[in-house]
């Protein structure tokens, strides 16, 4: 695994990707002193994009950990804990009460799934500034869509009618990688910034559960007193921690590649209509082209591969499909969800590209899956977005159901042309060499595989269940 490192005593990160991947027309540009490769129009490709991206953040680490970490904290002794870091504020405030509370070292853990590299800047310098001891950064966008967002749109996982589960992907593959890096450093506890109230500490607990049982857990906001941003800001200055200088959003927004999510503020109100600002990925259907525009999706057993003819790599077809689709003000979803914690919520998602391309699965399965088959698969499909959306994702029922889904789409080939238009997604077209659709059977016009008068026998045979009842209601009527 190639490492990128900067410590004090060398001014420029010290770049080790030495894979032919990473050198073929990568570059390498600094956000806060952590090095990221790049490619000029994407991040990485996969094979780079696997490795790790590591910034000690202490000439001498052991001066760095303060005499907190040598002995028993407030509320025990844990001696290496790996957070899930977002620079912010929660975050930030962590990083000390763990080393107060637990006298332990923290090694910050970041992982891009897509959210933008404005929130990946300054991040080794909030780190250090807060009291960790090393920052890690993995990019995990090739394997968060290729692992996680493919299989549930091949399964068509929508939970409660509406959600394409762009959250619930995301914290499994996140926590998979925390409990990777706790094995890297030798950590004994992962912790993260997940509230009581919501979802995602069940999404995180249960993948660290089922990855590494041996792995204590810290969940902060389930033990400390700290009850609001107030309360954060005044134990972040007690203990020297820098506030981070941001302009704080009314609305609570969790963004990856997949969707960006929004809840807070008026939208706490179902009787609310958003605001017509609060959206960031696609503009105003009323505002998109007045004029359409056309995309073919190709499809192979399931999964898509191209546009308009062009394989692209996972992550980089979701990509430029969220281009797409948010300038023609495509995915954007209002609902009231069922909280796996019992709670109803209301959050408004924007989805752009995956929009796209679960109608453009949906639509192929249309022609290569029969009527026994999609009935079938879409009942799986229920379950499936259930088991997900509750963080169930290495549960051994998901993946058997996994392996179904994998062998139901294998003829699933082919291509999808869609129109785009001011927020709708139209089917313009259909093919596949599997499909089941024929022409010769379909007509109208009298055909030799289809013999008209034989439906009147199925008919008499499929409605004589019907007929019995009916006749048993009438002698018992004139009884």
């Amino acid at each position: 695994m190639a490492h990128l490192q900067t410590t004090t005593s060398s001014p420029k990160p010290l770049i080790h990707a030495s894979s032919p991947e990473c050198k073929l027309g990568a570059k390498a540009s600094e956000f806060g002193g952590v090095a990221f490769v790049h490619r000029s129009n994407r991040i990485v490709s996969q094979a780079c994009k696997s490795q790790a991206i590591q910034a000690v953040l202490a000439s001498d680490k052991e001066t760095h950990v303060s005499s907190a970490t040598n002995g028993r904290g407030l509320r025990g002794k844990l001696n290496k804990v790996v957070l899930a870091y977002s620079g912010g504020l929660d975050t930030s405030v962590i990083v000390p009460w763990l080393r107060e509370n637990y006298g332990c070292e923290v090694v910050c853990f970041t992982a891009d799934v897509g959210q933008g590299i404005s929130e990946l800047e300054g991040l080794e310098a909030k780190a250090k500034a807060s009291g960790a001891c090393q920052l890690v950064v993995k990019d995990l966008t090739e394997e968060f869509v290729k692992d996680y967002v493919y299989p549930c749109l091949r399964a068509g996982a929508v939970y409660e009618r509406k959600y394409l589960l762009g959250t619930s992907m995301a914290r499994p593959v996140i926590a998979k990688a925390m409990v990777d890096v706790a094995k890297e450093v030798g950590a004994d506890a992962v912790a993260h910034g997940c509230t009581g109230k919501g979802n995602d500490q069940v999404r995180f607990e249960l993948t660290f559960f089922s990855l590494n049982p041996d792995l204590q857990v810290v969940a902060p906001w389930r033990e400390w007193d700290i009850t609001g941003r107030e309360d954060a800001i005044e134990y972040a200055k007690k203990h020297n921690v820098p506030v981070p200088v941001t302009k704080k959003s009314i609305y609570s927004r969790d963004r990856n590649l997949w969707h960006l999510s929004h809840e807070g503020d008026i939208l706490e109100d179902p009787a609310n209509e958003p605001k017509k600002d609060m959206y960031m990925m696609s503009v105003d259907p009323e505002d998109a082209p007045d004029k359409p525009e056309y995309l073919e999706i190709g499809i192979v057993s399931g999964i898509p591969v191209s546009i308009n003819g062009k394989e692209l790599s996972p992550a980089s077809l979701l990509a430029e499909l969220n281009d797409i689709g948010g300038r023609h003000g495509i995915g954007r979803i209002d609902m009231v969800e069922n909280r796996l914690v019992g709670m109803k919520s209301r959050g408004v998602y924007e989805t752009p590209g995956g929009t796209i391309l679960a109608t453009a699965c949906r639509e192929l399965e249309s022609l290569t899956l029969d009527r026994e088959a999609i009935q079938f698969k879409d009942t799986m499909a229920l379950k499936y977005a259930e088991l997900v959306y509750a963080g169930r994702w290495f549960d051994p029922l998901r993946e058997s159901m996994d392996a179904f889904m994998e062998n139901i789409t294998k003829t699933t080939t082919g291509s999808v042309m869609l129109k785009l238009y001011k927020g709708s997604v139209i089917v313009a077209s259909r093919k596949s060499p599997f499909s089941l659709y024929r022409e010769d059977i379909s007509s109208f016009e009298s055909g030799q595989i289809y013999d008209q008068a034989d439906a009147a026998g199925f008919i008499r045979l499929y409605g004589l269940p019907m007929r019995v009842r009916a006749m048993l209601e009438k002698e018992m009527g004139e009884k």
